[in-house]
C-alpha cells in the first residue's frame, strides 16, 4: 500500500509510520507543519502525492487543554478533516481514509450502557470530544454524498513507550521515575477513581492497518481492550513496578470540569471483520512506559 499519515510525527503517528515500514508499506507522512486548517495546502499535499490510504491522525488530542482553547480545537479537530477529506475527494483516484476518532465522544450513558458499542448514541462532554463527533459526521456526510471509502476509528485510551506527560499514564510513570531518581516522597494525581480502557500503542497502530485492509467504508470501529481499569490501580502497578514505597495525593489542578467515570468498549466488530486481538498485556505496558522513563527522566529543570 501506499499510504499518507496526518499527524505522522505525534506519538500515534511515529509509532504508525514503522508499523506501516516494517510491513513494507510505502509511507509518505504529514507532520506538525502540514497545516490541516489549511485547505489548500493540504489539498495540494493529498493531490500531489496520490496515496491508495490515509490515516488521519493529526489533531490537538488533550481532552484537558480543550476547555482552555475550545475554538481552536474544534478548528483543527473537525475543520481540519473536512479539509482532510476534501482533498481526499478530489484526487484522481479518491483513496480510503481512516479516521481517528475517540471514545470520548461516548461520554456518560450511565454503566448499564457499557461496555459502548458503535451503536450507542454520542454524548461528548468536552470540547475535545465533541469536536471529534463533529468530525465523524463530517466524515459520514463524505461516505454518504461523495461516496468517499471513510472508515471511522474510535480508539479508547491507549499508551506506550514515548507518550507524553500530558496524557495520565506517562504523567504517572514520569513522576514515578522522578521518585526512583531523586527520593520524592509523594506523586500527584488528577481523579484517582475513574475507570479507563486502557491498550497499547503497539496494538492499536496494527488495528488502523487492519481497517484499512479489511474495514468496512461508512462503519465505526472501537479500538479497545474490553475491560477497564482505575487509574488509581494504574499508579499503585507503576509504585509497584519500581518498588517504592509512596504515597498519592490528589492535586486539585490535575482534576477536569467534568470527567467520565467509567469507560470501557466492546472491540468485537474489529474482531469479527479484521481478526484483530491484542498482544500487549496492561502490565508489560505499564512496564514499557515506566522503563522509558527511567530511561528518560533529567531532573527538574
Amino acid at each position: 500500500m501506499r499510504v499518507l499519515v496526518t499527524g505522522s510525527r505525534g506519538f500515534v503517528g511515529s509509532w504508525l509510520v514503522r508499523h506501516f515500514e516494517s510491513s513494507g508499506d510505502a509511507v509518505t507522512g504529514l507532520d506538525e507543519n502540514a497545516d490541516v486548517t489549511d485547505a489548500a495546502l493540504i489539498r495540494e499535499a493529498v493531490v500531489g502525492d496520490s496515496p491508495d490510504c490515509i490515516v488521519h491522525l493529526a489533531a490537538l488530542s488533550s481532552v484537558g487543554s480543550s476547555w482552555g482553547d475550545s475554538s481552536r480545537t474544534y478548528e483543527v479537530n473537525t475543520v481540519g478533516t473536512a479539509n482532510l477529506l476534501d482533498a481526499a475527494a478530489a484526487c484522481a483516484n479518491p483513496p480510503r481514509v481512516l479516521v481517528v476518532s475517540s471514545s470520548e465522544v461516548y461520554g456518560w450513558a450511565g454503566r448499564e450502557a457499557l461496555p459502548a458499542r458503535e451503536e450507542l448514541p454520542v454524548r461528548p462532554l468536552s470540547p475535545y470530544a465533541a469536536s471529534k463527533a463533529a468530525a465523524e459526521i463530517v466524515a459520514f456526510q463524505m461516505f454518504r454524498s461523495r461516496k468517499l471509502e471513510v472508515i471511522v476509528a474510535r480508539p479508547f485510551n491507549h499508551t506506550g513507550p514515548g507518550q507524553t506527560p500530558a496524557f495520565v499514564v506517562p504523567a504517572l510513570a514520569e513522576q514515578v521515575a522522578k521518585a526512583i531518581a531523586s527520593g520524592t516522597s509523594t506523586i500527584k494525581t488528577g481523579n484517582l477513581d475513574v475507570y479507563r480502557d486502557i491498550s497499547d500503542v503497539r496494538d492499536v497502530v496494527v488495528a488502523y492497518r487492519l481497517l484499512l485492509e479489511n474495514g468496512r467504508p461508512g462503519q465505526i470501529y472501537n479500538v479497545c481492550s474490553g475491560r477497564s481499569v482505575s487509574i488509581r490501580s494504574v499508579a499503585e502497578r507503576l509504585i509497584d513496578l519500581a518498588g517504592l514505597d509512596i504515597s498519592i495525593d490528589v492535586d486539585q489542578q490535575r482534576v477536569r470540569p467534568v470527567d467520565v467515570p467509567d469507560l470501557w468498549g466492546d472491540p468485537g466488530r474489529l474482531a469479527a471483520d479484521c481478526g484483530w486481538e491484542p498482544a500487549y498485556s496492561l502490565e508489560r505496558t505499564l512496564g514499557d512506559v515506566l522503563d522509558y522513563w527511567k530511561g528518560n527522566w533529567k531532573g527538574d529543570t
